[in-house]
């Protein structure tokens, strides 16, 4: 079996270690440029490029022919094909992912939503993989993946929200009210609808990163042994306050902090700050 994700996810080069993931191109669109997210664009680039203009990016996902065209090459070596694929409440490519899997008929592909995106998606596939390579079957895998979206959370916050206003992830109206307050908000993926959720609002990003470690605190005991991976734009001092407060308050086993792929970056600009985090007993069965 094999496994294709697309750059909706997140995973430091040292958890993909090993695993021959494949990747559907989803492309970002800046002053008329058009690059293929974690191809021919990498962080770094991407954020001076933004620091260099006026223009806001936009993002556009694979077509239903791109994926045939990827499951087909795939399946002339194994027919047996796992597509993990970023929260269907925030992009359509996993109906193109369907509709390119329907053109293929000598391809056994299951479809799985992730519900989420950026580190939380990259827990999944990456435990997927360990499974994978381990032996596992099919359906012990998927059930694997189900616990892990139920049980890892992620969120973040952010002090500037045109990007995601820009891009129609949140409400124009509540977005330009919220810039005007100064307003910066906690935002998390429902595991439900795979959309934005505003868990908190704050009027600092001081005090936005403390009601964060707050809400952890309400769904783990203080001194509970943690699985924490952070995750920022390009914001590497608001990355070091969040991991002290939390160091205060738990037992984190952290995983390398990764900056977010520029497809999602797009929407969330260089000021994001945030993480995905469950009980480090999580990952106790993955091989």
């Amino acid at each position: 079996m094999q496994i294709v994700t697309d750059r909706g996810m997140d995973m430091a080069p040292e958890q993909m270690e090993g695993f021959n993931l494949h990747f559907a191109p989803l492309r970002i669109i800046l002053n008329g440029q058009s690059y293929t997210s974690g191809v021919d664009i990498q962080h770094a680039e991407f954020y001076e490029l933004l620091s260099k203009t006026e223009s806001f990016p936009t993002t556009s996902q694979p077509s239903a022919g791109e994926f045939a065209a990827l499951y087909r090459e795939l399946a002339k070596k194994d027919a047996d094909i796992l597509s993990i694929h970023i929260s269907s409440g925030l992009s359509g490519t996993i109906n193109a992912a369907r509709g390119g899997a329907e053109m293929i008929p000598e391809a056994r592909v299951t479809i799985v939503d992730s519900k989420t995106l950026s580190c939380p998606f990259g827990w999944q596939v990456e435990a997927a993989a360990r499974a994978l390579k381990a032996g596992w079957t099919l359906d012990k895998i998927l059930a694997l993946m189900d616990r892990i979206r139920a049980e890892a959370h992620g969120m973040f916050t952010l002090s500037n929200l045109n990007y995601l206003i820009h891009g129609g992830r949140i409400s124009h109206i509540k977005g330009l009210m919220a810039s005007l307050l100064n307003i910066k908000p906690i935002i998390a993926v429902n595991k439900e609808s795979g959309k934005y959720d505003s868990l908190a609002q704050e009027i600092t990003i001081k005090r936005a990163l403390l009601k964060l470690v707050d809400l952890i605190a309400g769904m783990y005991a203080e001194g509970s042994q943690l699985r924490v991976q952070l995750l920022h734009g390009d914001n590497l001092p608001a990355i070091e306050t969040l991991k002290d407060l939390l160091e205060k308050r738990f037992d984190c086993h952290w995983l390398p902090t990764v900056a977010v792929a520029p497809v999602l970056g797009a929407h969330t600009g260089p000021s994001l700050v945030g993480l995905s985090v469950s009980l480090n007993s999580l990952f106790d069965e993955v091989p």
